[in-house]
């Protein structure tokens, strides 16, 4: 039988499981296995040559019971409307685990921003604000940065938001620059927050960061900010890193410089001299203490799980583990952290910059990273709690269920008080 690799399908089967170990009501379980709300527009955007193309864009409200939605915003040309539930539903969970007043939801357009010139990009953008106008605001749902979107994308639909509603509304969208009331701390905050989660996983398993060994997938922002954060904070060793055209190995660790370097002059990573060539494939399977998926979904599955076998797995990306995978991890004894947990940290930075937007009111970046580590690590400490709970009472669950069912509770808890069910 094929393995499940439907990102929502997979999403729901997760809350299933918990929903049974929990034993949630069945109204609110039914509640949650869907979207509250699923919009799909047509984006029409002037290309270059003059003429108009139109775009498939979505947005995807999944629960707002503890607050407004809040999740990012994806150009990509495999986007999907299932991803985009997925992740949805995934950022309803991010949230309520973090414990802050945000519910999930998650926004893309199905397109190649890669091939656009800077104006295309500035029209698509202004142009699918246009068509999602009316189910966005900073009360009601706040976009953010994701895969190929930046904080530059941000700050025009920022100011095409503003421009409909004919004053500046800063807390509509998160992840902007400075200029336009960005945060401090905001544009490496999902990576210091993983960083934050790998130095409490390190103490428990009495793991010496300064002496361990890290293969990183991905060098997008989050696996970027990954490779450099742990050199920094812990003196680790990263060892392997890849992009999505290929990547290098090295025994001795590599140099960020020179890998910034070989992909700005071939386009990848790969370009890095001194080192051997390994695939996206092959740095999962490494001999390393830390291995951090900072990719895409599925990475992890079935065919490959018997061969990951880091000390601690530590799920950067999102949805970088198959259900199937999942218990396979389980049954060998990886120390697997998921990755609502391990990346939260850039939607705690969106929520402080959203709170800091309403507020008119800015922190320090020192102020910034303080409140991140007190929440992430409080985050950490309730999973590993709820984990040995469950395992006091004979039922043993991984860290991933442990963290299922901290925020299932907390959004079931909402909408029965809320009267919803």
């Amino acid at each position: 039988m094929a393995e499940e690799l439907d990102p929502f399908k997979i999403a729901q089967k997760q809350l299933d499981e918990a929903a049974e170990i929990m034993k949630l009501d069945k109204q609110a379980h039914a509640i949650l296995r869907e979207p509250q709300q699923t919009v799909v527009v047509n984006v029409p955007a002037k290309m270059r040559n003059g003429e108009t193309k139109t775009f498939t864009g979505f947005r995807v409200l999944y629960n707002n019971a503890r607050g407004p939605g809040k999740g990012g915003i994806r150009f990509h040309p495999q986007e999907s409307l299932e991803t985009v539930k997925a992740l949805s539903a995934w950022m309803t969970w991010k949230c309520s685990l973090a414990n802050i007043q945000f519910g999930g939801a998650k926004g893309g357009i199905i397109c190649d921003p890669k091939k656009f010139s800077p104006a295309e990009l500035e029209n698509l953008s202004r142009s699918y604000i246009r068509c999602i106008s009316k189910f966005i605001g900073p009360e009601t749902d706040i976009p953010a940065p994701d895969v190929y979107t930046t904080p530059q994308i941000m700050s025009w639909m920022m100011d095409e938001y503003s421009r409909i509603k004919e004053h500046n509304v800063y807390g509509v969208i998160t992840g902007k620059p400075l200029e336009v009331w960005g945060s401090e701390g905001r544009n490496d905050s999902t990576a210091l927050g993983g960083m934050f989660v790998l130095r409490e996983a390190a103490k428990l398993k009495k793991i010496n960061l300064k002496k361990a060994t890290i293969a990183v997938q991905g060098f997008g922002n989050a696996g970027h900010f990954a490779f450099s954060l742990a050199s920094q904070l812990f003196g680790s060793k990263i060892v392997a890193i890849t992009d999505s055209q290929g990547g290098v190995y090295s025994e001795k660790g590599l140099d960020l410089a020179k890998l910034d370097e070989a992909k700005k002059r071939t386009g990848s990573v790969d370009g890095y001299k001194g080192a051997q060539e390994v695939s996206n494939d092959e740095l999962l399977e490494l001999d390393v203490d830390i291995l951090i998926p900072a990719a895409i979904e599925n990475q992890i599955h079935k065919g490959n799980a018997d061969k990951v076998k880091p000390k601690i797995l530590l799920e950067l990306a999102n949805g970088p583990v198959t259900p199937e995978a999942d218990r396979i991890l389980a049954q060998n004894g990886i120390f697997d952290l998921p990755d609502f947990l391990v990346n939260s940290g850039g939607v705690i930075g969106s929520y402080f910059e959203w709170v800091q937007n309403q507020q008119g009111y800015y922190w320090t970046r020192e102020e910034f990273d303080q409140k991140l580590d007190t929440i992430i690590t409080k985050s950490f400490r309730d999973v590993m709690a709820t984990q040995k709970e469950y395992s006091d009472k004979g039922r043993k669950i991984n860290p991933r269920m442990a963290a299922y069912i901290i925020a299932v509770s907390r959004v079931a808890a909402a909408m029965k008080t809320r009267g919803w069910y």
